[in-house]
This record gives structure tokens, C-alpha cells and sequence, in this order.
């Protein structure tokens, strides 16, 4: 039993990994492409500073919830909101 939920856990884990991965390549290839893109059109290397700078922040956040995550709610904070809400419902049975 312990054994699946191990198995389990590091399984939402590696997808959560995964997500963050996509994530950053595709931020890579869409800019590279934006540049390559302004650079054929007018010669330049120029590229959308605000754009990429909030896509940037949204990136930086998505890392920082995976492998930082005892940054924002602290550790094991989902394992205790899941049990604190059980608690809460098994309370309220008759």
C-alpha cells in the first residue's frame, strides 16, 4: 500500500517536473522564433521586452512551484490541507 502511494507521488511529481520542461522549451522556441522572425523582417535582433519579460515572471513562478515548493505554502502544506478537509467532513456526518 505504501509502495502505491510512493509510486503515486512521485509519479505527480515527475509530470509536474515534465510540465515545467515544456514550459521552458516552448518560452525558448516561441522567442527564438519572435527574433529570427523581427530580424529577417527588419535586419535586426529586436524583440518584445514586455512580452517576453512577463511570459518570463509566469515562467520564473511555474519553476519556483516545483522545485521550490516549500517557498510559497510551505512543505507537505497540500498533504495537510487534504487531511485538515477529511477531518472537516468526517466532523460534519451524522
Amino acid at each position: 500500500m505504501e509502495n502505491n502511494i510512493k509510486y503515486e507521488q512521485a509519479k505527480k511529481r515527475v509530470k509536474q517536473i515534465k510540465g515545467f520542461y515544456i514550459h521552458a522549451g516552448v518560452f525558448i522556441l516561441v522567442n527564438v522564433f519572435l527574433v529570427c522572425l523581427k530580424f529577417m523582417k527588419h535586419g535586426q535582433i529586436d524583440f518584445n521586452v514586455w512580452g517576453t519579460s512577463l511570459w518570463g515572471v509566469g515562467l520564473a513562478a511555474h519553476g519556483a512551484s516545483v522545485f521550490l515548493p516549500d517557498f510559497f505554502l510551505g512543505r507537505n502544506w497540500e498533504e495537510r490541507k487534504i487531511r485538515e478537509l477529511m477531518d472537516k467532513q468526517k466532523n460534519l456526518k451524522p
